[in-house]
């Protein structure tokens, strides 16, 4: 496929992204689990939670969007598809959960997308192994982001625990893959910029 085909697969799979519910090719992790009944306020701080957990999902696509149109290796490319499909599994399944609940999603994901996306192609122009270096910190960000939220879910919300937990299982075979395609390492100072990036999208989304 020619750059020019992967442009125009790239912009169909953002018009969907944006546009279109999502589609898992993976059960939810929450199927096997029973609703639990939650107070009306547990029940807006989950979906308020999951809301952050969708628009991470929602950047993501955008970051591997971005990396797989820029990167040189072909190999490299291919697997961060495969990783974006796992990351399209976790959009499904946190729109699903925040129907349950009741909530909705953020507004302004269209201005999340629009950065990350930026950010993916300014990372795979840098070279596969920074490209690879953005993958792998961010994966592991996020891995701590979701173990965060793991302690701010009511016990009894096996539903939501599920998704997270799986979400948190996937997001390390990320990182672990990007480290073994070779991916670099960031300096402490771009670490604590993406970590600075993340709160503010987080802290955001949780009311808006």
């Amino acid at each position: 496929m020619d750059r020019l085909d992967r442009w125009i697969v790239e912009f169909d799979r953002a018009l969907r992204t944006m546009a279109a519910p999502a589609r898992a090719a993976r059960p939810s992790p929450a199927a096997p689990w029973p609703d639990t009944p939650l107070g009306d306020a547990e029940k807006t701080h989950v979906g308020r939670l999951m809301r952050i957990n969708h628009t991470g999902e929602i950047c993501a696509q955008a970051l591997y969007q971005g990396q797989a149109l820029t990167a040189r290796v072909a190999a490299n490319r291919e697997a961060l598809r495969g990783a974006a499909q796992e990351e399209e599994d976790h959009l499904a399944w946190c729109e699903q959960r925040i129907a349950e609940l009741g909530g909705r999603t953020s507004w302004l994901n269209p201005f999340w997308y629009a950065g990350s996306l930026a950010l993916g192609v300014l990372a795979g122009i840098a070279g596969d192994r920074w490209n690879l270096a953005f993958l792998k910190e961010t994966e592991r960000q996020v891995e701590s982001h979701l173990e965060g939220h793991l302690a701010r879910i009511p016990e009894q919300d096996r539903r939501t625990r599920a998704v997270i937990e799986q979400m948190k299982a996937d997001e390390a075979g990320h990182a672990a893959l990007a480290q073994s395609l070779g991916a670099a390492e960031f300096p402490g100072i771009v670490k604590g910029a993406m970590a600075w990036s993340s709160r503010l999208m987080t802290r955001t989304v949780y009311w808006v």
